[in-house]
């Protein structure tokens, strides 16, 4: 098993995905990422209640089986930007970025260590969240073992 800090970093990348993609929330506005638990802001275009926060653990989950495969490149500046990729939290000096590619499903710039297979990540788990004032969601999550989690069911 991936050490959990992939595993995590891994995770974090598909819930931002499914946030872009379902939720219109452009991008990860704040990200503390731990081995035990990690916190994800967003800012989402459409409104979050408990239903949707259930779905959202639900469509993360379903996307780790499909066991995509997670992988790698590096491309100018220039190509990044020509091609729509988002850098805002990369440096300005930063002239060679690596892309993490996950499946189909998502494309980003990142630096972190990552599984190779989605479903490497074991199980998703949304273990708290709010919204603040602002309308900024806050997530907190979890990945534990499959067999963790068959064990406690």
């Amino acid at each position: 098993m991936a050490d959990r800090l992939a595993r995590m970093h891994t995770a974090e990348h598909i819930l931002s995905a499914i946030m872009r993609i379902y939720y219109a929330a452009p991008r990860n506005l704040e990200l503390h990422l731990n081995e035990k638990k990690t916190k994800c802001d967003y800012e989402p275009a459409v409104p979050i209640d408990e239903a949707a926060i259930q779905r959202i653990e639900s469509m993360v989950n379903d996307e780790i089986r499909k066991d995509h495969a997670v992988s790698d490149f590096t491309i100018s500046r220039e190509d990044a930007e020509k091609r729509g990729f988002d850098l805002w939290k990369v440096p300005p000096d930063t002239d060679e970025i690596r892309i993490v590619k996950i499946g189909e499903l998502d494309a980003q710039p990142c630096s972190g260590r990552h599984v190779g297979r989605t479903a490497e990540i074991g199980v998703f788990r949304i273990i708290s969240h709010d919204i603040r004032d602002s309308g900024r969601l806050r997530i907190r999550f979890k990945v534990v073992d499959a067999g963790e989690e068959r064990r406690k069911a």
